[in-house]
């Protein structure tokens, strides 16, 4: 399972630097990714509450806290993720009781055929450019009668942090997210006959734009696809801050607008 890191770097997305958004945020990351739990926990749910002596993929481990859960339910666990750090930051918390670690790109998986039982993949895949390359992939490590639970942005989200930028210029701040009907295409395109998807708004409160930005930095999610060259300025970010307001709620709150699109897939 040790092989050589593959990062694919497709039109759009540049793995290497993505990975490296990620590992510099390895040390900030659980401090800001309390929607990523909410979701995580929501995919999980979905899963077996027994996983004893089943082997799991988490796939996009991060710092491994949906690892560490999977764990107490008695699984045999996989972390993988394209950042060295996030692994580091994985083990120090899951130890080596019943777990592996694996650098390693969703789209390239550095596994076996039919190695795994289950893969759980919770907010990875939109880092990947055709969303039917990783569902590939995943198809081809699971099991016979095996399953993959995955959660991913879909369009719409983040659309208040979208509509601000663009009174300020015409450059891409935010990254573009897939409709339901193209993961559904590239269900189709993978193969992956029997699935379920459910759709599910969450919106999370801010006291200011500020503070979202924060959190979308200490998580790694600074890699925009398309975006033009340069630091952003004070300036503009106060600027961004003002139009935010415009969406604030009765109680001086901005919202942050996500669309999560949770995956079971049957195999």
């Amino acid at each position: 399972m040790n092989q050589a890191v593959q990062l694919e770097t497709r039109e759009g997305v540049d793995k290497s630097a993505v990975a490296n958004a990620f590992s510099r945020a390895a040390a900030t990351y659980d401090q800001h990714a309390a929607f990523q739990r909410d979701v995580g926990h929501r995919l999980l749910d979905m899963m077996p509450a027994d996983l004893s002596g089943k082997t799991v993929l988490d796939l996009g481990c991060g710092t491994g806290y949906f690892s560490a859960e999977l764990l107490k339910r008695g699984a045999l666990v996989v972390c993988c993720d394209l950042s060295a750090q996030m692994l580091a930051a994985a083990k120090s918390r899951c130890g080596n009781q019943r777990v592996l670690y694996q650098q390693g790109d969703a789209e390239c998986l550095p596994f076996d055929n039919h190695q795994f039982d289950y893969v759980f993949s919770s907010l990875a895949l939109q880092w990947c450019d055709d969303l039917s390359v990783p569902l590939k992939e995943i198809k081809r490590v699971v099991k016979a009668k095996g399953s993959a639970y995955f959660s991913t942005l879909i369009d719409g989200s983040l659309y208040e942090l979208k509509q601000a930028w663009r009174k300020i210029d015409s450059h891409q701040h935010v990254n573009e997210f897939v409709s339901i009907n193209q993961i559904n295409i590239a269900l189709a395109q993978s193969d992956c006959q029997s699935h379920q998807l459910d759709l599910a708004p969450i919106k999370v409160w801010y006291q200011t734009a500020f503070a979202l930005m924060r959190d979308l930095k200490g998580i790694g999610a600074t890699h925009v696809n398309g975006r033009s060259t340069g630091l952003t300025s004070r300036r503009s970010l106060l600027k961004v801050e003002h139009e935010y307001l415009t969406f604030r709620n009765h109680q001086g709150l901005l919202p942050a607008t996500y669309q999560v699109c949770l995956g079971v897939i049957n195999l």
